[in-house]
């Protein structure tokens, strides 16, 4: 009996000895997990650290990439706008040679072939535009209307008979087609200044009503202009009158023929001529 007794003590003893060595591990094991666990909550903020400094670098670097890319674009455009001068004296933007050359695809090869200088293609370039804006292919451009490039100045130079009759500054009825499609073109663009220019020929005139090529010519520009403003809704402050009587000969006035050449009305349109090609193509 007695042994019985010393042996369930032993063994109580045992496993009690036992149960606290489990629990000192597992005590030792906590504590190891806590440790691990903190020092990953440290690397996971330290992580997270790391990568708030990476997103802001990228985000800087994408907001400098953009700033880049619109100053390139910036540059490419102003590059674009700006004017330059050509060896034959004529003044055009990039953007207006981009224009020009799409312009110039539907320009006839035949007429295209004989343009030798950027000065060349912009009068081609123009002259279409302005043709189809004017409606003006049915017409003999060779003589009944001439359009002309100098710079950003575009003239456009209408034989006398379309206009007038012999001697007269009256503008006639016959003259209301051409001045209408005129008229269209200037009042699409504001900012147009418009001068209207009498040529007379050489033969001196003298009559109740008009004393000399000076006061024809003027007074064939200002019929004109009054015709414009009046019957087409032109804005007057747009409007320019001038004469140059027989002084400015297109050729020598020693025929018929070359006297009719020399009586005109020169039509000068002032633009900027990139607005210029964006309202032929807008027509």
């Amino acid at each position: 009996m007695k042994k019985i007794s010393i042996l369930l003590v032993t063994a109580i003893l045992f496993s009690s000895c036992v149960s606290k060595k489990k629990y000192m591990a597992l005590e030792q094991e906590n504590g190891e997990i806590k440790s691990e666990l903190t020092k990953t909550r440290v690397e996971k903020e330290d992580l997270e650290n790391k990568f708030a400094i990476i997103e802001k670098r990228v985000s800087d670097y994408n907001t400098k990439i953009q700033s880049l890319n619109e100053d390139v674009e910036g540059l490419a455009i102003e590059n674009k706008a700006k004017f330059e001068v050509s060896k034959d004296g004529t003044v055009a933007s990039g953007v207006s040679k981009e224009k020009m050359r799409a312009t110039l695809q539907n320009v006839d090869p035949e007429k295209l072939a004989g343009a030798k200088t950027l000065k060349d293609s912009m009068n081609l370039a123009v002259q279409h535009n302005l043709s189809k804006a004017m409606n003006t292919e049915d017409l003999n451009e060779d003589e009944d209307i001439v359009v002309d490039i100098n710079d950003t100045v575009v003239m456009i130079s209408i034989a006398d008979d379309m206009l007038f009759n012999t001697a007269s500054y009256r503008v006639s009825n016959k003259a209301d087609k051409i001045l209408k499609k005129l008229a269209d073109v200037i009042n699409s663009e504001p900012s147009l200044d418009v001068m209207v220019e009498g040529h007379t020929d050489s033969r001196s005139i003298n009559t109740a009503k008009v004393s000399d090529n000076w006061e024809l010519s003027v007074l064939r520009a200002t019929s004109v202009v009054k015709k414009l403003q009046k019957q087409f809704k032109v804005a007057p402050e747009q409007l320019i009158a001038s004469g140059r009587s027989s002084y400015q000969p297109l050729v020598e006035n020693d025929s018929r023929d070359n006297r009719a050449k020399n009586r005109r009305t020169r039509i000068i349109l002032m633009p900027n001529i990139d607005k210029f090609f964006a309202l032929m193509e807008a027509k």
